[in-house]
């Protein structure tokens, strides 16, 4: 049985339409990240955040998965059904929702889920579709103490323990769409490497091109269902 863990990044969601976070056009040329992805910026202005990740939420709804989200759901169906002998486990750095809507379930977000709050009294995370504002109850605990369940800048990402089981079980670890500067994802590659096949797929080598065995390059949309076309054929 082959293993495979897969690392998604922006570039996936991209080619969807949603907006990067870096880039030319990139969300943080915008806005501050200390203003609005920090545990500071959100004690100071609880509201401006709060409207931003609101802005974000609502955006969701004008987007829709894309060839690469359906085609790595494909691959975790066929491993349900028993036509791919294979195990997938996907590690997403996205806060949307693109890979579930595609179908997967098998899915980590290690920085935490848009659709998602958190209740910093109570632990509770309820899913979430409407706006959220600093006076709005929890739905659990009912104090007004909601923020976005989103790892910020300075705090650890989620499912660390988990993620690293996998990476050392792995025997091909893929990244998606990912930069290759934000830590801890961006390590990745070197923990799996010890053991595993290392694939990156992307629009341009990313910074840790080298630690990669193959680079596919071009849009995810086209190169990943080849992929999964192939593993699924033999």
């Amino acid at each position: 049985m082959q293993r495979i863990v897969v690392l998604t990044g922006a570039g996936i969601s991209q080619e969807s339409g949603l907006q990067t976070f870096r880039g030319e056009d990139g969300l943080w040329n915008h806005e501050r990240i200390s203003d609005i992805c920090t545990p500071e910026g959100f004690a100071r202005d609880p509201l401006r955040v709060d409207r931003f990740y609101n802005g974000l939420r609502a955006g969701l709804a004008h987007v829709h998965p894309n060839a690469a989200h359906k085609a790595l759901a494909r691959l975790e169906e066929c491993s349900s059904a028993g036509t791919w002998d294979g195990e997938l486990l996907i590690v997403t750095q996205n806060i949307d929702d693109l890979h579930e809507r595609a179908g997967s379930r098998n899915i980590i977000h290690m920085h935490g889920e848009l659709m998602r709050v958190r209740c910093t009294s109570c632990g509770a995370t309820p899913p979430w579709h409407a706006d959220c504002l600093p006076q709005t109850p929890c739905p659990t605990c009912h104090r007004p103490t909601l923020r976005p369940d989103v790892v910020w800048f300075g705090e650890i990402p989620y499912h660390m323990d988990r993620i690293e089981r996998a990476l050392h079980q792995c025997d091909l670890f893929v990244a998606i769409g990912t930069s290759g500067v934000v830590y801890p994802a961006a390590g990745f590659v070197q923990q799996a490497s010890t053991h595993a096949e290392t694939m990156e797929f992307n629009m341009e080598p990313s910074a840790g091109n080298a630690l990669f065995d193959q680079t596919i390059l071009g849009p995810a949309t086209k190169t990943v269902p080849l992929w999964v076309r192939d593993l699924l054929n033999g």
